[in-house]
């Protein structure tokens, strides 16, 4: 990631951890996320797809891609596909080097804040860590993701995106970079499609600083927009909106084959940032 560069992104109060009680309360006051839908102003129900961001460590591409979407009300997730995390230190050879699943956004940015408050200050890694703070609680490798577990634990953490999400599953996947691309693709193959669900993993090139993750992740929910439009109006067809939502049956399948012609006209619009697609199997 380069370190010459400063995140714009608000601050808002660091979210508090809910006990299940009030993650279960949490979830009956937003039914309209639950399962991907929300109300709309006639009352109809409107769907929104599941969505997944991948980037190397799970801290700037990625997590600003979570803020846009979660932001946007999309039900979504966050992982990295690095071997561990890694963000700039006081030169290119010392970088700090943090585990996956097992350290909190909230203790980087104590640790940093404790080594040298006003470099990670001046270079952005404190504003980013606390923009990811107030998100989820902390990085999370895909390798180690299980699809199909549920996650209601992320609910009683507080994170971001959370509702929608507590079954494991998502409808996209998009990653930050073509190697993240590559990791995520092979891990699913190499996985084996248990559960014989398609997932749509498209890739978008951005360059690892934060004001191209900005952009990057605004670009990102004009993509989700997009395919939500057309997933609605496809999921409004059908006669069995149940196995929609399951990934399979024929109104699905139409879903399925126009996510290229939407990535493209996407494309068009930002070919600034080089897109990838393929449609994969959880």
């Amino acid at each position: 990631m380069a370190a010459n560069s400063q995140i714009e992104t608000a601050v808002t109060p660091t979210p508090e951890v809910l006990t299940p009680t009030e993650a279960v309360h949490s979830i009956e006051q937003q039914q309209q996320q639950r399962d991907g839908s929300s109300s709309s102003s006639d009352g109809e129900t409107s769907y929104k797809l599941k969505f997944c961001t991948v980037c190397a460590s799970n801290n700037n591409r990625s997590m600003e891609a979570h803020y846009q979407l979660s932001s946007g009300s999309y039900p979504v997730i966050s992982f990295g596909t690095g071997s561990l995390v890694r963000l700039p230190g006081p030169s290119i050879t010392q970088p700090n080097v943090f585990n996956f699943d097992s350290t909190s956004y909230n203790q980087m940015y104590e640790d940093l804040y404790t080594k040298d408050q006003r470099l990670y200050r001046n270079n952005g890694i404190l504003n980013m860590l606390d923009r990811n703070r107030n998100l989820k609680w902390g990085p999370e490798k895909f390798q180690h993701w299980v699809p199909g577990q549920p996650r209601l634990d992320h609910i009683a953490k507080g994170d971001k995106g959370s509702l929608g999400t507590e079954a494991g599953v998502v409808d996209v996947i998009i990653t930050c970079e073509e190697r993240c691309w590559d990791a995520v693709v092979d891990d699913l193959l190499n996985r084996g499609s248990p559960l014989n669900r398609p997932v749509h993993v498209i890739n978008i090139d951005i360059r690892d600083n934060h004001e191209e993750a900005l952009l990057g992740g605004k670009a990102i929910r004009d993509l989700a927009d997009s395919l939500n439009t057309v997933a609605n109006e496809e999921r409004r067809l059908s006669n069995d909106p149940a196995s929609w939502d399951q990934g399979a049956g024929e109104a699905r399948q139409s879903f399925d084959e126009k996510v290229p012609e939407i990535l493209g006209a996407w494309q068009e619009k930002y070919p600034h940032l080089p897109a990838l697609w393929t449609l994969s199997w959880f």
